[in-house]
């Protein structure tokens, strides 16, 4: 094998690809980019019963969003291929061979309906060194009985054979050594000659072993199958090979116990996706963390954080500075809460350190949701105007509540404010504000402020009353960046006839 670190991310298409998946593939990537080594996308398809049209282009999409790039899978190639494991039937059918001719492994008949019997007859069951001489397999049957009934056509399974009371230890770069009696390893099915594909356990070894995978970096939930791994890369000759471990920390719910899953999602209403999701079923719609406005370097980030620290107070990392930061050694054997409000707050900060002409980009579809022509505006004007207002927002979808009345005046007034601002003599206020405004040759925010400010203080005018009414006629509620800067790229033309359409329209709450 060689010394280059080699990775895998093995997806199985049988759905949209969880959060906590897309955390085991940055994982896997920053590890490989850290070490120079080479990143594997294999799709783990052998369960042919759940296999989901579309998942696989989804997972493929989703990778790209993120930036976690792929050196060799399916649409890469390679020198390992194939890459999806419904195309290497001849390569398990191999291996399979050689486990049943060492007597490492044995054939079994048992339909379901008599392991069911079984589960009955005896509690927790499991089909191991104390049990399997009950049941009809090759160590029970004769050759001449398991070739009749292979002839015949009887669907059956190859188990591996597990010696009991063996020590068994795997080594995991988070968790250490972890030893564990091979009794409590059942004789798990290797392959099934119903479908002719082998189960996720062999195809795993196999794969990882020819490919030469030097790391196996995957979520905690497959630690426990981690002992029969060990055994299987022993029956079959490769322990020298064998990879390193390393079972990363499970998300977990944001509230309560367990482990966090869609539902969670529909509750709290945040996504568990990278992607939207179409069930081609049920046709039912997930939602995804790329349609509700995230930008895939802050879920990057957040996810990064999530089971990992650096080591110090540092939370803003590009995928470099992650690249150079990451290490196993940092990562937490316990799961870590899913604090989706933290995910919001990466994309806030994210969108606040953007440069305003790329948020403007962003931001053009937006308004052509909402009606308006983009082209009515230079790119100058709504780069500045969502540059005000880009520390408000948490999503670029967030822009438009917030900077609307740069694009369209206001035709309704936050009544909140009328009660609050408007009083009877507001409307007269605002006309001497007008004249004050249309004496201003120069509308730049820092001159217009100071006139407008100067006039307010020499006619002992109430500066609140004033300033917020003058932001009601022109924003439609009082709210909003600084009022000169808002003049300033409004224009004077404008912003008189706002005040106007305000005079006109605004009418004082009577108590």
């Amino acid at each position: 094998m060689e010394n280059k670190v080699r990775v895998r991310f093995a997806p199985s298409p049988t759905g949209p690809l969880h959060i906590g998946g897309v955390r085991t593939a940055l994982y896997n990537y920053l590890f490989a980019r850290q070490n120079g080594g080479t990143m594997i996308l294999r799709i783990e398809d052998t369960d042919s019963n759940r296999f989901v049209p579309g998942a696989e282009d989804y997972i493929n999409e989703a990778l790209q969003w993120l930036g976690i790039g792929i050196d060799e899978g399916v649409r890469e190639g390679g020198n390992y291929g194939p890459y999806k494991q419904s195309e290497r039937r001849d390569i398990y059918r191999r291996y399979v061979k050689q486990l049943l001719d060492d007597g490492k492994a044995y054939i079994a008949f048992d339909t379901p309906e008599e392991l069911d019997a079984k589960r009955k007859e005896i509690a927790n069951f499991q089909y191991d060194a104390k049990t399997r001489g009950m049941m009809r397999n090759s160590l029970t049957l004769s050759k001449e009985e398991v070739d009749a009934l292979i002839a015949a056509g009887e669907k059956y399974v190859v188990r591996i054979l597990i010696e009991p009371n063996q020590e068994v230890k795997v080594n995991d770069l988070i968790r250490g050594e972890v030893t564990v009696n091979s009794s409590v390893v059942d004789d798990k099915v290797l392959y099934k000659s119903a479908d002719d594909l082998p189960t996720y356990h062999l195809a795993n070894i196999v794969d990882d072993h020819l490919m030469e995978v030097t790391h196996v970096i995957r979520g905690e939930e497959w630690l426990p199958s981690a002992p029969l791994h060990v055994l299987l890369y022993e029956a079959l000759g490769w322990k020298d090979s064998m990879p390193q471990f390393v079972h990363l920390p499970l998300l977990l719910k944001p509230d309560g116990k367990g482990k966090l899953s869609k539902r969670d999602g529909d509750r709290l209403g945040f996504p568990v996706f990278p992607l939207e999701w179409h069930d081609p079923v049920s046709g039912d719609i997930s939602s995804g963390y790329r349609e509700r406005g995230y930008l895939p370097e802050a879920v990057v980030n957040f996810l990064a954080l999530l089971g990992w620290n650096p080591g110090n107070d540092q939370e803003m990392f590009s995928m470099d500075e992650l690249i150079k930061a990451f290490s196993f050694e940092h990562c937490s054997k316990k799961g870590a809460k899913f604090d989706f409000e933290k995910g919001k707050w990466f994309n806030h900060e994210y969108l606040i350190n953007m440069d305003d002409d790329k948020l403007a980009q962003l931001f053009k579809p937006e308004l052509a949701k909402h009606g308006i022509d983009a082209s009515q505006f230079t790119d100058e004007y709504i780069t500045r105007a969502v540059g005000m207002i880009k520390s408000r927002i948490s999503f670029v979808g967030d822009i438009w509540d917030n900077a609307k009345f740069f694009f369209v005046a206001p035709t309704e007034y936050a009544p909140k404010d009328i009660k609050k601002r408007w009083k009877e003599d507001t409307p007269e206020t605002m006309r001497r504000l007008i004249e004050v405004i249309k004496g201003i040759d120069d509308m730049t925010s820092a001159n217009a402020e100071e006139i407008v400010l100067g006039w307010i203080k020499d006619n002992e005018l109430h500066m609140g009353n004033v300033m917020n009414a003058f932001r009601l006629t022109v924003v439609g509620e009082c709210k909003g960046p600084h009022m000169f800067d808002i003049a300033e790229l409004i224009g004077k033309d404008e912003i008189i006839a706002r005040i106007e359409r305000g005079i006109e329209n605004i009418k004082p709450v009577v108590e």
